[in-house]
């Protein structure tokens, strides 16, 4: 079994639940407002052609779409992708999805590419963002990522604070299983995900002028949305990485 159908099965099992979380797929009106804001400034003016990378059930799709975009949905998981189609079919939205690979995207040519948390389970990030670049040759890369994992001692101590707060309320998990250890370790990017190595690894992928932004309206919004204890801890900080 390769690492890709192990990662393809992971996804497809955590697919029944995966929305549960509203880390997934806010439900919270004042988040997914401050969410829809931050993707309209990082995207080109709609309607405009646009891969998401990595779609897996459909948040950033979904958001583009009702911007006004015309979007494809790429995911290894098929799994993901029906519970993409029937949201999109019950919000009324047409997206198009394909199966694949994040470094095999279709052969259209788009005016944007977007990722969402997607970077740190690839076998090889640096690959997929080089067929980015050749997907949007003269397009608009988006990043969407967190400060997460092991590669910022505060946002350890952080995580470690929110994991003690879910394990007292009994919190359901985000996902139904961990990534094996052995798995998780043969991840280039497995361990978290740096700002300062994305906007390196992005840059060597071919992509120009890249530039940082802090979502703080969207921390804001999700910190709100917590119960007092958990507010007090914050939230995992976020940002976009966009390029052309």
């Amino acid at each position: 079994m390769s690492t890709i159908d192990d990662i393809r099965r992971y996804w497809d099992e955590d697919a029944a639940t995966y929305d549960d979380s509203p880390q997934h797929r806010p439900t919270d009106p004042m988040v997914r407002a401050a969410w829809a804001a931050a993707l309209a400034t990082a995207l080109p003016p709609p309607p405009a052609r646009v891969l998401d990378a990595g779609a897996g059930t459909g948040f950033l799709s979904l958001v583009a779409a009702q911007l006004g975009h015309r979007v494809t949905a790429l995911d290894l998981s098929p799994g993901m992708l029906e519970r993409l189609r029937a949201r999109a079919a019950g919000a009324g939205l047409d997206v198009e999805t394909v199966v694949g690979p994040a470094t095999d995207p279709p052969g259209d040519r788009f005016d944007a590419v977007v990722e969402r948390h997607l970077l740190w389970t690839l076998p090889d990030p640096a690959a997929a963002l080089a067929a980015w670049r050749g997907a949007a040759p003269n397009g608009q890369h988006v990043l969407v990522e967190s400060l997460w994992g092991q590669v910022d001692p505060f946002e350890v101590i952080r995580a470690a604070a929110t994991r003690v707060l879910h394990r007292m309320r009994r919190t359901p998990p985000e996902h139904h299983a961990e990534y094996a250890p052995e798995l998780r370790g043969s991840l280039p990017l497995g361990s978290g995900t740096h700002p300062g190595r994305l906007t390196t690894m992005v840059t060597g992928a071919g992509w120009r002028a890249p530039r940082l932004h802090r979502l703080r309206d969207v921390e804001w919004a999700e910190r709100m949305a917590l119960p007092i204890p958990e507010r007090l801890v914050g939230v995992t900080p976020r940002f976009t990485l966009l390029a052309n």
